[in-house]
């Protein structure tokens, strides 16, 4: 699914909104997503799952093609853990 379909699946349950407006939420959300993460905060969604921001250690890798030894900087990424609801509706279909 990509942002536009989940765009017109809320236009279709929601068809008192424009279209304009639902996309503008689909931003807000995405954008507070992100800068909650940022700030290093945990965002759960109950009966979703839960989307926190993991930390990498720096590290040195090797670079495939010349084989020269590279420092790698540590950083952050998003990682999401799924809710138990969740898992049970993809399993079971």
């Amino acid at each position: 699914m990509r942002r536009s379909d989940l765009i017109k699946a809320l236009r279709r349950e929601n068809p008192g909104l424009l279209a304009d407006d639902v996309a503008r939420i689909v931003e807000v959300f995405f954008d507070e997503l992100a800068q909650s993460l940022k700030a290093g905060e945990r965002v759960e969604m109950r009966g979703f799952g839960a989307f926190r921001a993991v930390a990498r250690e720096p590290r040195i890798g090797r670079n495939p093609v010349t084989g020269e030894v590279v420092a790698i900087r540590g950083k952050r990424y998003p990682h999401f853990r799924p809710a138990k609801a969740l898992r049970d509706r993809v399993r079971l279909g």
